[in-house]
């Protein structure tokens, strides 16, 4: 794909200003996105130059900030956030950027599905010995493992919450094209959210042997590894990544972006702001060392 070939067959221009330098790209995502695939991003402030993958080919940036940028090929905008979603949202309607081609929904063996749950039709695969309880939504862009549970009330694969402010009165909500991935001898309980990736190379991953609770949220692009417990009432930050064996504690807040480095504890109640090495167990809003939390404690009473 390139940006010009794009301008010229959409009715809309993105907000696009001008090509500095027209260059070929495969998929849309954010600048630090470790994905094979040709990248266009956007950037609009320059502390985030550094922090550009090796894949990225094409930038949506400000005047400004394109003469800091080398050895990429450039388009301005005024506001290179809004014009990178527009052109998301738009390319989101085209089989080249969704990449897989659509198919029927395939159930495995000796599952066990309750007539009032709810399966998309297309694009989405269940496998072996699976149970699906009553008034389940499983949406499109859904891959559930064998021997893996869904309890009634629970959403997989639904919209994420992303929706970029234009002005006082506009709101543009961005389209979720990517996937939900569901390991093996999962269980995921009452009424939980887990919500689809935004970008088509992407997926909301929850690995074999996770446990996830009732009224748990898991944001777009969350990747959980095996064995992860979330305790009922955790809300996970869109694109967190919590490594094998961590627990989340009830009505834990994980913040968006970080990494959970394995057999972490973010105890009850706690807010984690800030990424945590391997065993870390932390306490309180924002969360710290649990032993330095309770010594805290301690003092003020």
């Amino acid at each position: 794909m390139k940006i010009s070939k794009i301008l010229k067959n959409a009715k809309n221009d993105f907000g696009i200003c001008q090509i500095v330098e027209d260059g070929e790209f495969e998929t849309l995502g954010l600048a630090s996105s470790e994905v094979d695939l040709g990248v266009c991003t956007f950037i609009e402030n320059e502390k985030y130059i550094n922090s550009i993958s090796k894949n990225v080919t094409m930038i949506i940036t400000k005047p400004e900030i394109a003469e800091k940028i080398k050895d990429r090929a450039i388009c301005i905008s005024d506001d290179p956030r809004i014009s990178f979603f527009k052109l998301h949202n738009y390319l989101s309607t085209t089989d080249e950027y969704n990449m897989i081609k659509r198919y029927k929904t395939k159930i495995g063996a000796d599952c066990t599905i309750s007539k009032l749950s709810c399966i998309s039709d297309e694009n989405v695969s269940i496998g072996n010995n699976v149970i699906i309880e009553e008034f389940v939504s499983i949406k499109e862009n859904t891959i559930i493992g064998d021997n893996t549970i869904i309890r009634a009330g629970t959403v997989i694969g639904g919209e994420g919450f992303e929706f970029k402010r234009m002005s006082s009165k506009q709101v543009l909500p961005v389209n979720h094209v990517g996937w939900t991935v569901i390991g093996e001898s999962v269980e995921i309980q009452y009424n939980t959210c887990v919500d689809k990736a935004i970008y088509p190379w992407d997926q909301t991953l929850i690995g074999d042997n996770c446990k996830v609770d009732n009224l748990v949220h898991v944001a777009h692009g969350v990747k959980l590894g095996n064995a992860v417990f979330l305790v009922a009432g955790s809300l996970i930050g869109g694109r967190t990544l919590i490594k094998e064996g961590s627990w989340i504690g009830v009505g834990a807040t994980v913040s968006n972006g970080l990494i959970v480095d394995e057999n972490c504890r973010v105890n009850i109640g706690s807010v984690a702001t800030r990424s945590l090495d391997k065993d870390s167990n932390v306490t309180g809003n924002f969360a710290i060392d649990h032993k330095r939390f309770i010594e805290f404690i301690r003092s003020i009473r």
